[in-house]
This record gives C-alpha cells, sequence and structure tokens, in this order.
C-alpha cells in the first residue's frame, strides 16, 4: 500500500485527481469531509438535485464560504461530467435507476466509476463492470460501505490460502421486521418521528436497513465481487456475536447454519425474542476461513484464534466501518493504481421484490425500503429462470394481478417496466445465470 505517497507527489505536482461527486447526501457529505485533509485529490465539480441541500450538507462538513464559492454544484449530472478536469466519478445518488444512466455516461467519457450507490450495482453492475473494462476503465465499489470491506476480507483471505467458508456483515435484525414500513420504522429504532425529521433521517432509507432489503443488495455485491455462492431462499439472519461466528458459520451438516460452504451471510445482533447478542457486530464484516490442514488448524489454537470447538474453523471481522471517511481508498486505488476495492465479475446473486402484506391488483409499489415490497437475497440463477421481478425495477410500476404476503413477485405481475438504461442492461444478465 503506498496511496499515501502517490498522493503526496500528485499534490506536489499540483495534479490532483478531479472528482465529479455525483449526489451530495449522507454518504457523500462524509467524503467531503475528508477529501479536504486528502492531499493529492479534490471535488471539483458536485451534482445533486438539491444544489442549496448539498450546499448544506458542504457547509457542515466543514466547508468555509470561500471554499463553497469555488464550488461548481449543478443539477445536471451530465453538465457536471462534461468538465476537462476529472477522472474519477463517484456516484452517490442511492438511485439504480439514475445510477445506471450516471456510470454510463461516465464510462463515455472515460472516467473510472467508483460506485456507492449499490443499488444500481446490484440491479446491472456486472454489464456496467464489463463496460468498463472494455474501455480500460476501474468499475469500483465503495471503500467505507461494507461490500468493499468484505472483499478486502475475502482476497486476504484467499491470498493466504485459506478456504472461505463465509463472509458478510452484522445487523439489527427480527423476522417481524421484513413487514416494517415507513411509518413504523422509527419505533424499531426505539426513536422518536420528531427526533428522526429533526436529525434529518430519512424513513424510507432507514426501512430499508431494516426490513432486510439493503443487507439483502450489499450481499449480493459481494457474491457478484468475490464469486461466494447465495443461499437459495435468502439470507438466514443468524444470531451469532464475533465470538460465535466460526462456530455459527458452518455448513449444517456440521452443525452450523450454512446451506454450503463459500456462501454471504449476514449475522443480527438480537436471538429471535429480542435479547441482545454478546459482543456483537452490528457495525461489522467478517470473514469465515477453513483450516487447510491439521498444522494450520494446530497454529489457529496456538496463537489464540476464536474456533469452532473442532478448531477447524476460524473468523477475522472488522467492528466498525467509517462509510464515506474511507471512500478516498477507492478514489485512489482507481486513478493512481488502476485497481477497484471490489468490483463485480459476474452475476451471482439478485435482489428481488416480496410481498410485505396481501397485495391488490392495481396497487403502485414503492420500491426499496417502502410499504409494499422488501428486497429478498436470492441466486442469479433463480431468478432468471422465475422470471423474478428486481427490487430496482419495482418502484411506479402497477400490478396487474394480486399477490399474496410473503410470495416472490414476478415481471407476470406487474406492467412492463418503462425502457430506460437499466432495463437494457438487465437483459443482458438474464442468460447468465450464476456466471
Amino acid at each position: 500500500m503506498n496511496l499515501a505517497e502517490r498522493l503526496d507527489a500528485r499534490a506536489r505536482e499540483d495534479r490532483p485527481i478531479g472528482i465529479a461527486l455525483i449526489g451530495c447526501g449522507k454518504f457523500a457529505t462524509m467524503f467531503a469531509a475528508q477529501v479536504r485533509r486528502q492531499p493529492g485529490m479534490r471535488i471539483a465539480v458536485v451534482a445533486d438535485l438539491d444544489p442549496g441541500r448539498a450546499r448544506a450538507n458542504l457547509r457542515s462538513a466543514g466547508w468555509s464560504e470561500a471554499e463553497l464559492a469555488a464550488l461548481p454544484v449543478l443539477t445536471d449530472a451530465a453538465e457536471a461530467l462534461a468538465r476537462s478536469d476529472l477522472e474519477v466519478m463517484v456516484e452517490a445518488t442511492g438511485d439504480p435507476l439514475a445510477g445506471t444512466r450516471h456510470a454510463l455516461a461516465a464510462i463515455d467519457r472515460g472516467l473510472h466509476l467508483v460506485m456507492v450507490n449499490v443499488e444500481a450495482d446490484v440491479l446491472c453492475g456486472p454489464a456496467l463492470a464489463r463496460r468498463a473494462r472494455a474501455a480500460g476503465l476501474v468499475y469500483s465499489l465503495a471503500y467505507g460501505d461494507q461490500p468493499a470491506l468484505v472483499c478486502e476480507l475475502v482476497d486476504w483471505a484467499r491470498s493466504c490460502g485459506f478456504p472461505v467458508v463465509a463472509a458478510g456483515k452484522g445487523t439489527k435484525y427480527l423476522p417481524a421486521y421484513h413487514a416494517s414500513t415507513p411509518d413504523t420504522v422509527w419505533e424499531h429504532y426505539g426513536i422518536s418521528p420528531e427526533h428522526a425529521a429533526a436529525s434529518g433521517m430519512n424513513p424510507k432509507m432507514f426501512n430499508s436497513f431494516l426490513d432486510g432489503t439493503k443487507s439483502a443488495i450489499e450481499m449480493a455485491a459481494i457474491a457478484n465481487a468475490t464469486g461466494l455462492s447465495v443461499p437459495r431462499d435468502g439470507l438466514g439472519f443468524p444470531p451469532a456475536g464475533t465470538g460465535d461466528l466460526a462456530t455459527v458459520l458452518r455448513p449444517r451438516e456440521e452443525g452450523g447454519r450454512l446451506e454450503a460452504k463459500g456462501m454471504v451471510e449476514v449475522v443480527s445482533c438480537l436471538r429471535r425474542d429480542g435479547r441482545p447478542v454478546a459482543d456483537d457486530l452490528r457495525w461489522g464484516v467478517y470473514v469465515v476461513i477453513e483450516a487447510p490442514g491439521t498444522y494450520t488448524a494446530r497454529c489457529f489454537r496456538d496463537y489464540g484464534m476464536v474456533t469452532d470447538p473442532g478448531g477447524r474453523y476460524t473468523s477475522l471481522w472488522r467492528p466498525y466501518h467509517l462509510i464515506g471517511l474511507e471512500l478516498g481508498i477507492s478514489v485512489a486505488g482507481a486513478a493512481l493504481l488502476g485497481e477497484a476495492t471490489g468490483t463485480p465479475g459476474g452475476w451471482r446473486g439478485d435482489v428481488v421484490a416480496c410481498a410485505k402484506r396481501d397485495l391488490a391488483a392495481g396497487e403502485i409499489l414503492d420500491g426499496e425500503g417502502g410499504h409494499l415490497v422488501w428486497g429478498r437475497l436470492v441466486p442469479a440463477a433463480r431468478s432468471a429462470g422465475e422470471g423474478l421481478l428486481p427490487i430496482g425495477l419495482a418502484h411506479g410500476v402497477r400490478l396487474v394481478r394480486p399477490v399474496p404476503e410473503g410470495a416472490l413477485l414476478t415481471f407476470a405481475d406487474v406492467e412492463t417496466p418503462p425502457r430506460n438504461e437499466a432495463t437494457r442492461l438487465r437483459a443482458e444478465l438474464e442468460p447468465e445465470g450464476d456466471g
């Protein structure tokens, strides 16, 4: 790792990495707070549908009025990407359709892509990454976000010669959360709607974290980037603390909770009765590895690794992730090393819409974090074979027939989604299955 030295060299040459920041919400604002302290890179332009909000966010991140006066903040992403002083686009809108459109525009402009927008990545990221590679560009997940950090742990394990048994993250989960809506989300979090509003917390976004959708999206991104498998019927969210990872995340035939070795999974910080798990991993990421032989297993024990009862499996974890505060790693890696902090190499996992309640014909779906559907992780081959409706396209489309609670929605259940860049790229993936 010599990114700091290379960034210092860029600063000495007065040739900083020019960044187009598309979307200036929480993640992007956290990055903006740090980039002012990182030599060798600079935000050259910001595009956001609400420039006033974007400037307010930058102000809260420590930007001075003089710095803000020198920074173009536009509403048109295409205009922002047309600048000649750019090397990297950071896509942080969170909108899968807009993110896909912006990614294609960045590739056309010859810019490396850092996709904070994991929703767009899961909808059609493998096709976008393929286009970027063909153009000699980097398409990267966002360091600081959990998918890229998990990819780093998986790469570490494989580079050391350890078989990866499981990888993923922690979260707060109970089965009842799948039915949560923006109207009920704050009671599950234990805060008042007034407090949430005063803090600028978006109920739909936070509901996506709670109802299982965001966890599914992040695990699909990891599967697509690492080649790990996904459970056929969705994530199990087993309760597990850091000391339990190697025991809980073993194959079922060995007493664990995995369908098979080499899978993504999310662990819960709550037991099913609501009691907290000791030493939970709610904010962190992990990898479970296997000793390839008895000598290595003995080394696990000799050096204090926490293992399963048989001593064959152990884990490594990171308890926290710093979101946008760490994003500069991806920007610098793409521009200076030509490397991604995780990139989809195939279509292995998908996130599809699942009914939160009995749905009636004529209802209009309100997408991720909404009132009607949540996103369930399934293998890509199953999604393609059964014609399942991806969560990224389950917004603003009308149901043409009833769907019972708990059922996975199909394209046949809704009016045909409008044709756009995302649906065209998505169609490229359908024949690939788990490629």
